[in-house]
This record gives C-alpha cells, sequence and structure tokens, in this order.
C-alpha cells in the first residue's frame, strides 16, 4: 500500500509541474549508480603477453616434432654435423633451431646404369646397358665416407662398371650373346659379390642386392659389318653341316648295300644247300623206286621226253617201225 501511495504521489506530483526537481535527482541517482571505477591496462597487456608466449611456444614444439617412417632412416644434424641417426619409426623431437633432419630410404631402391662400351676377348666392343637393385644397410657409414645419396650411387656405379668390364673382357662375344653357353656361366652373380666386396672395403655403407645386364648392343658403326660377317658365317656353317650330312648319308648307303649284299649272298648260298639237299634227297627217292621196275622208268623217262620235245607246232618224221613212233601211235608189243 505504501508502495502504491508513493507511486499515486509522484503522479501527482508530475501533473502539479512538481516532476522535474524529481526527475533530476533520480538522475543524479542513476548517473551515480552507472559511474565505474578507472581502467587497469597493465592486466590486459599481461593476458596479451602469456596467451602469446603459450602460443609461441605451441609452435615452436609442432615445428620440431617429425616422424619417423617405416620405410626411412633419419639422420638429425646439428650445425651441420651428424649427431644421431634413428631407425625405428615413430614421433621423435629435436632440439629446435640448431638441428635439422634429413631422410633416407630403408627400402630397396633401382639405379639404372649408364651405358659402356667395353672390349670383349676377342677385340670386339660392344654397348653393355645393365641396372642394380641396391639398399642402404648403415646410413651412418653412407653419410661419413659418401656424404650424400648421390655420391654413394656414383661409386657404386664406378665399382659395377670396372667388374663388368674385367669379368666380360675375358669371353669372347659370342659367349656373352648365347645365353645356352656354359662359359659365361652366373656373370650377375659373379659381379654381384665382386662390387659387394669393394663397396664393403670402402665402408659406404650400401649393399647390391642384384646386377642385371638389360641389353648388349654393337656400336652403330660396327654393327653392318659384325651383321654380315655373322651371316657369312652362318651359311659357311649351314653348308658344312650339309656337305657332313652329304658324306653321312652316301657312308650309310654304302654300308647298307654291302650289308645287304652280304645278306643276300649268304642267303642264296644257303638256299643253293638246301635245294642241292633236296635234288639229292629226290633223285636218291626217284632211284629208288625206279629201281624197282627198268622198264616203267624206261617208259617213264620216254614221255617226259615228250613233254619236252612235242608241242602244239612240233613236226616230227620217223620211221614207222622206231618204238618212238609204235609208242605214238599207240602200238605196244
Amino acid at each position: 500500500m505504501d508502495q502504491k501511495n508513493k507511486d499515486l504521489e509522484k503522479f501527482l506530483s508530475f501533473l502539479s509541474g512538481k516532476s522535474k526537481n524529481t526527475a533530476s535527482s533520480d538522475g543524479d541517482k542513476v548517473i551515480k549508480m552507472s559511474k565505474k571505477g578507472p581502467l587497469n591496462p597493465k592486466k590486459y597487456i599481461s593476458l596479451v603477453v602469456t596467451l602469446t608466449i603459450v602460443f609461441a611456444i605451441a609452435v615452436i614444439l609442432f615445428a620440431n616434432v617429425y616422424i619417423v617412417k617405416e620405410s626411412e632412416y633419419a639422420v638429425v644434424r646439428q650445425f651441420g654435423e651428424v649427431v644421431k641417426f634413428e631407425r625405428d619409426p615413430g614421433l621423435k623431437m629435436k632440439v629446435p633451431f640448431i638441428q635439422s633432419v634429413t631422410t633416407l630410404p630403408k627400402n630397396q631402391l633401382t639405379y639404372n646404369i649408364s651405358e659402356e662400351e667395353i672390349n670383349t676377348k676377342d677385340k670386339k666392343r660392344i654397348i653393355i646397358d645393365n641396372y642394380a637393385v641396391w639398399r642402404i644397410t648403415d646410413p651412418k657409414a653412407l653419410i661419413s665416407n659418401a656424404g650424400t645419396l648421390t655420391k654413394a650411387e656414383s661409386r657404386m656405379e664406378e665399382f659395377i662398371y670396372s667388374v663388368i668390364r674385367t669379368e666380360l673382357g675375358q669371353l669372347r662375344y659370342d659367349e656373352i650373346i648365347n645365353d645356352e653357353n656354359s662359359s659365361r656361366g652366373s656373370l650377375n652373380d659373379r659381379v654381384t659379390e665382386r662390387v659387394n666386396e669393394l663397396l664393403l672395403n670402402d665402408k659406404y655403407g650400401i649393399e647390391v642386392v642384384d646386377v642385371r645386364i638389360r641389353r648388349t648392343d654393337l656400336p652403330a658403326e660396327n654393327e653392318q659389318s659384325v651383321f654380315t660377317r655373322m651371316v657369312s658365317e652362318r651359311q659357311s656353317t649351314a653348308q658344312l653341316y650339309l656337305s657332313e650330312g652329304d658324306a653321312d648319308k652316301r657312308r650309310i648307303e654304302a654300308q647298307t648295300d654291302r650289308e645287304v649284299q652280304e645278306m643276300l649272298a649268304t642267303a642264296n648260298k644257303e638256299a643253293a644247300l638246301i635245294q642241292a639237299e633236296g635234288e639229292a634227297e629226290a633223285a636218291k627217292i626217284y632211284n629208288s623206286s625206279f629201281s624197282k621196275d627198268p622198264e616203267f622208268y624206261s617208259l617213264y623217262r620216254t614221255l617226259e621226253s615228250y613233254k619236252k620235245t612235242v608241242g602244239e607246232d612240233t613236226v616230227i618224221i620217223l620211221p614207222s617201225t622206231s618204238p618212238y613212233a609204235k609208242l605214238l601211235s599207240g602200238y605196244i608189243e
């Protein structure tokens, strides 16, 4: 009720013109209530500095964190000098501003070796194009003795070329290009083994897994002449084979003819012996049979002679009194 009375009095005072002073007094009260104390800039400056320091520290930390991958080595340098190698994969830290990180591949690499010209044992020039499969086994030795990956590859190429030139210099050209020729043997294995020995002696920290000859070519100025000579040699070899084949053919035919003649002669001899034995046995049987009746034998012989002497156009003039004529006429005493 008191509050309502006060509000009513204020309204009446406003209507009567007394509200000006009251409003001014209320304004003074409002102004007094809205006034604040003076600002303190040190608090804001310290807050900004603190946030700036925290942000800088976070940036520095993130900038000096590095990741070592499974397929690479990490090389940490301090003022250009190698201080450590990281082999195990994971998240690593380095000292800000004074250390830097470089990487080296851990997996196998392929290196295409430049084409080189060499001389074979028979003084022929050929161009060799090969490649090598290699890997880093000791990054510390590589950095210490070779310095960089490019220099290590360069030294490896020099060793490979030297070994291949020595090995192929002991073989003839036809032995190199002919894979079936046993004189070539395990050339790739020998080259790989010898190159690894040289790399190990100089401690370059790398290992050659395999060396392969991609192709062998002749120099352009010698290619046509060598090709023509090879064709001539192949033609001479083919003619030699043909001549040897003809000689073998004639020798085999002569030997076969001789064996056939020997076999026929042996067969004819055996046949003649068997025939003679048969005829002798037949004569023996005939003699035994004809001796039992001489007259029948005489008649049989006469009839056999008729078979041989009398034909369709045979003309025989005989006396009528001859025994032969009597037989022909059917007269039998």
